[in-house]
């Protein structure tokens, strides 16, 4: 996958290179070229500009990027004003990272969907959710063994989990379903918010546009999903 991202400090550049080290083409872009000359030898390639400058980022290969990703933390402003260039540009699948409360209702305002927040999320886990169809969040227990929120193959939807028996045939246990409903946040903005349902018994029942919480080992899981 080719990936952008927008501001190298210390969360960006984290990302960059984790993305990087599994195999995917990264593009990091910052205005302070001292950044930018440290980070050219570990990530795939590195551009110095100015990214609310809406000329200088006509540059950026945005066509053919997968993702585009605002990492910018020092400076809400310039944060939210790149968020936004890249809005009007249409990239493909665009994440931004949140520094506030208040912050991220602006970034849902200007209909951002995909929201970081790094002071609880780690570069690793978005590294998953980013490059693994189907993965919503992972929670790594070991080399081997994880816990993994992800949507499933719609064979299983509308089956209650005794029937479709998920231990069994892949060795994993669903530990609750979480449901995606729709609420206005203060500025009147439709967001989505996800609901969890509490333990999952037998008789759940796994429906379309459910998110599954699932342990057990990682290449099981993603044989479940199809990876």
């Amino acid at each position: 996958m080719k990936f952008i991202i927008i501001g190298l400090g210390v969360f960006g550049t984290s990302l960059a290179e984790k993305l990087t080290s599994t195999g995917h083409e990264v593009i990091g872009v910052d205005k302070d070229m001292n950044k930018v000359e440290m980070l050219k030898e570990n990530i795939t390639h590195t551009i110095c500009l100015d990214s609310q400058d809406p000329l200088a980022t006509k540059s950026l290969p945005l066509r053919d990027t997968d993702i585009v990703i605002v990492c910018i933390g020092e400076d809400e402003g310039a944060n939210i004003m790149a968020t936004a260039l890249m809005k009007k540009m249409h990239v493909k699948r665009l994440v931004s990272r949140a520094i506030t409360p208040l912050h991220q209702t602006v970034l849902e305002a200007m209909g951002v969907e995909e929201i970081i927040q790094p002071e609880a999320e780690t570069a690793e886990r978005w590294t998953k959710k980013l490059t693994m169809k189907g993965i919503v969040d992972s929670f790594v227990l070991s080399s081997e063994y994880g816990i993994i929120e992800a949507e499933v193959p719609e064979e299983f939807h509308n089956r209650p989990l005794l029937e479709i028996d998920l231990t069994k045939k892949y060795g994993i246990l669903v530990l609750t379903i979480i449901k995606k409903t729709d609420k206005k946040n203060f500025l009147g903005k439709d967001i989505s918010q996800m609901m969890i349902q509490g333990l999952a018994t037998p008789e759940t029942i796994i429906k379309d546009g459910d998110i599954v919480v699932m342990f057990g080992k990682m290449h099981n899981i993603k044989k479940l999903i199809g990876q």
